[in-house]
């Protein structure tokens, strides 16, 4: 009779096909998937560990929720202290390989975890990159396969820009969108079941 002696509601905060993927290894499936509609825009100064916090928590905060759990990402591709743009256009998409190409960069993957207490919890993953030098030739394959399209940085790892990497340090999942390490543990700690 009691609506708390049923399992516990998640909301995915997110519209991210790969996210909604990537939580299903855990063995989870959310209720909702509710995109939070929020203001990107970085903050003047603003650096980008700091930034992909603040974009996850403000995600987690922003979905309405009736006594369920909110879970909210965001990943974001650094250069130094520059914070690379989702790239919308081919333009963009290049600016970005070029810039990334035969060097490191670092993927912030942010995550916020909102109990229907109010609780937050938040997780930051940093993983290193390293693309090889890429030659003309890859960077025309790459942004004419159109899998660039709304990524942060130009790419995504798990499609073909895949084999342009040298070498990754720190977590897979993290780059494709949700580091599921800090997911599953945040999930863990704030009591939501999990094997």
């Amino acid at each position: 009779m009691s609506v708390h002696s049923s399992a516990p509601r998640l909301i995915l905060a997110s519209a991210s096909p790969r996210r909604r993927e990537l939580i299903a290894r855990l063995g989870v499936a959310p209720d909702a998937i509710e995109a939070a509609d929020i203001d990107e825009t970085p903050a003047p100064r603003e650096v980008p560990r700091d930034y992909a916090r603040r974009m996850a928590r403000e995600k987690a905060l922003a979905v309405p929720s009736a006594d369920a759990f909110v879970l909210a990402g965001d990943t974001v591709v650094a250069c130094g202290r520059r914070i690379l743009p989702k790239a919308e256009d081919e333009a963009t998409a290049r600016q970005c390989l070029d810039l990334l190409s035969g060097r490191r960069h670092r993927v912030l993957s942010a995550v916020a975890l909102r109990a229907p207490d109010g609780t937050l919890r938040e997780r930051l993953c940093e993983t290193v990159v390293r693309f090889k030098p890429l030659s003309r030739e890859e960077v025309d394959a790459y942004i004419a396969s159109g899998e660039w399209d709304g990524k942060a940085g130009g790419y995504a790892i798990q499609g073909s820009a895949e084999g342009l990497i040298a070498w990754i340090s720190g977590s897979h999942s993290a780059v494709v969108g949700l580091p599921l390490f800090e997911t599953r543990a945040l999930l863990k700690s704030a009591g939501f079941p999990i094997a």
